[in-house]
């Protein structure tokens, strides 16, 4: 429309408009990219895939929310002793300063914040924990899933062998038990607060074939409402015990392995509960990097691929 080749403009754009021949950052880009000025007191610490599944660790300020001033520093890989490595880099005034910094629970997150930020209280993310509740229970859906396939199978195969037509039992809402539990799936996911006039329907269906999976959810859905209430760490201390006592009671081997990780991870749970904070800016930053990616197409050059992150988010 306006006579310019596109490759050639994108070409000229790279080497000459974009000033990203003259970034200081662009010897070490690929590896890692710092912007201590960025280092304010609170922080969220994360990992995402940039291109073909390869992992960078990011970290971000929650002042900035989102927008200009919220990368710190994108580093390369996983590993603790290289991302610490490169974190050392920023001032060690900067560094102090740190109040907070939230997380998920992988050890060498940890490992990074404590090297790093001496200063800082470690905050476990609440929807890290909440995930891994609403996990286990989709483990026993899939399990009943999984023979309820089986079952239908033989009652097709049996009358298959008769030849006769197959009865495949349909519940009140028009649902097979093979689809009951798969279209489960989502309501499982939600307080009931939540669901609609239909799910509400199959829950009861649900619930009354399998108290096991009601159970279950109760447990998930208890966990939620600890979160979700403005409480103080000591109550919350007090309601997180009455849990564990109900999972104990349940007898659920995934719910069992849940309550020795917040065991594990108990005082940087319990931190939570003095601010409120959760890494939710990180996971924002992290889909605006993905769709940012998307617009894009992929990602070829990381280098310049992180020089136009950083102009829009550094």
């Amino acid at each position: 429309m306006y006579g310019v080749n596109g490759k050639k403009f994108r070409r000229h754009y790279r080497k000459s408009l974009s000033e990203f021949k003259d970034w200081n950052q662009k010897q070490h880009a690929e590896d890692y990219i710092l912007y201590s000025e960025n280092c304010l007191s609170q922080l969220s610490l994360d990992e995402v895939a940039l291109s073909q599944g390869e992992l960078y660790t990011v970290l971000t300020s929650k002042q900035a929310k989102g927008r200009k001033g919220s990368i710190v520093a994108i580093i390369k890989g996983t590993k603790s002793d290289e991302t610490i490595d490169k974190l050392l880099k920023i001032d060690r005034k900067l560094r102090l300063k740190v109040k907070e910094i939230t997380l998920d629970m992988a050890g060498s997150m940890k490992l990074v914040a404590k090297r790093c930020f001496p200063n800082a209280m470690q905050v476990i993310d609440r929807f890290h924990v909440q995930k891994l509740a609403t996990e286990a229970v989709q483990e026993i859906r899939i399990k009943h899933r999984w023979e309820a396939i089986d079952s239908e199978n033989e009652i097709l195969k049996q009358a298959k062998e008769k030849k006769v037509k197959p009865e495949i039992q349909v519940f009140s809402n028009g649902d097979t038990r093979k689809q009951l539990l798969a279209r489960s799936r989502y309501f499982l996911y939600k307080s009931r607060e939540k669901w609609t006039e239909s799910q509400n329907i199959r829950a009861g269906i649900v619930f009354q074939e399998y108290p096991d999976l009601e159970v279950a959810y109760n447990l998930s859905d208890k966990l939620r409402k600890i979160y979700n209430q403005n409480i103080t760490k000591s109550v919350a201390m007090l309601k997180l015990a009455h849990w564990f006592k109900d999972v104990e009671e349940s007898g659920f081997k995934s719910f069992s392995i849940l309550k020795n990780t917040i065991t594990n991870h108990y005082n940087d749970i319990l931190n939570y509960f003095d601010e409120r904070s959760t890494n939710a800016s990180a996971e924002s930053f992290n889909a605006k990097i993905k769709n940012f990616r998307m617009q894009l197409r992929g990602v070829r050059d990381k280098a310049f691929f992180l020089f136009r992150l950083s102009k829009l988010f550094a």
